[in-house]
C-alpha cells in the first residue's frame, strides 16, 4: 500500500524544492498572502495541509509533530526530493524540526515563523483552559489570536481569521495536536545540529518573541540566525508577507548547493 501523502500545492520551477508548514490554528491557506510574490524560478514550494487540517480535514491521524514529520518525508520521497528545506510557522515549525530530529541528511535549511521550540511550549494553567478551549470555541482562538498580533489587529481581519480557523480544522484534532507541540520536548534530538536555522519572529507576538528564541533555538542551533519583524506578530505571513518573504528567500538562497 502506498504511504499517505499530505494534501499540498505545487508552485514554481526551481532546482531547490521547499516544504512550507502551517501553523496550529490554520491550513496552508495562512500562506496565502506570499504565493503573488515567491520566487519560483529558484524554488519549488509545496504548501501542505497536515492531518485535520483543510483537504486533510478528515484524515485520521495521532495529531503528533513526530506523525507529521513522518508525512512531510512521505511528501518528499513521492516527489524524488533527496534534500530540501522547510518552512514551517509556529506549531508546523516543530513539525519541520521534528524532521530534522529523523533525517538531518536530507534538510537543507530550516525556517521557523514565530517557531514552536523543540522544547515544547509549556503554559500557565489559566493559558492552557484558553488553548485547550479553542477547539470548542471560537472565541478562543479569536482571543489567541488577538494577543498574538499585539491587541493591534483590525476587527474584520481577526473575524476572517478565525472563521477560516473554524472552516479548515477538525475540533478533535486541534485538540490533540495541542497536547503534541505544546507538551513535549524533543531538543536533545536537534541540539547541535549543524543546519542552517533561522528563526523569524514579530516584534508585536508576546509567547514567541525573539527573547524565547534566545533561550531555545539559538542556543540549540550552531548555525542558528535570529531576525525580528517590527511590523508583524505571530502571523506574519499575513501581516507583513513582504518582508517575511524577502528574509526567508535570502535566507534559503545562500544556500549554494544543488
Amino acid at each position: 500500500m502506498d504511504a499517505f501523502v499530505l494534501p499540498h500545492s505545487l508552485v514554481g520551477e526551481g532546482p531547490h524544492p521547499v516544504i512550507a508548514v502551517h501553523g496550529w490554528l490554520a491550513d496552508r491557506a495562512a500562506y496565502n498572502a506570499v504565493l503573488p510574490d515567491l520566487d519560483l524560478v529558484n524554488f519549488r514550494y509545496a504548501f501542505v495541509d497536515l492531518r485535520g487540517y483543510g483537504e486533510a480535514k478528515e484524515v485520521p491521524g495521532t495529531y503528533t509533530t513526530a506523525e507529521g514529520a513522518a508525512d512531510l518525508l512521505a511528501l518528499a520521497d513521492r516527489h524524488g526530493w533527496d534534500r530540501f528545506s522547510l518552512v514551517g510557522h509556529s506549531m508546523g515549525a516543530s513539525v519541520a524540526q521534528r524532521v530534522l530530529a529523523a533525517a538531518p541528511q536530507r534538510v537543507r535549511r530550516l525556517v521557523g515563523v514565530s517557531p514552536v521550540p523543540a522544547s515544547g511550549m509549556p503554559l500557565p494553567a489559566d493559558a492552557w483552559e484558553l488553548f485547550a478551549g479553542a477547539a470548542e470555541h471560537p472565541e478562543n482562538r479569536r482571543a489567541i489570536i488577538d494577543d498574538t498580533t499585539g491587541g493591534v489587529r483590525p476587527r474584520a481581519w481577526l473575524d476572517r481569521m478565525v472563521q477560516q480557523s473554524v472552516d479548515r480544522s477538525d475540533p478533535k484534532a486541534l485538540r490533540a495536536w495541542l497536547d503534541s507541540w505544546a507538551g513535549e520536548d524533543f531538543h536533545a534530538e536537534v541540539e547541535g545540529c549543524e543546519r542552517a536555522a533561522l528563526a523569524v519572529v514579530g516584534a508585536l507576538d508576546p509567547a514567541l518573541s525573539a527573547d524565547v528564541m534566545r533561550q531555545t533555538w539559538m542556543r540549540w542551533y550552531p548555525r542558528a540566525e535570529l531576525v525580528e519583524l517590527p511590523g508583524a506578530g505571530h502571523y506574519a505571513m499575513d501581516e507583513t508577507p513582504l518582508h517575511l518573504l524577502r528574509t526567508v528567500e535570502d535566507f534559503l538562497r545562500a544556500d549554494g548547493s544543488k
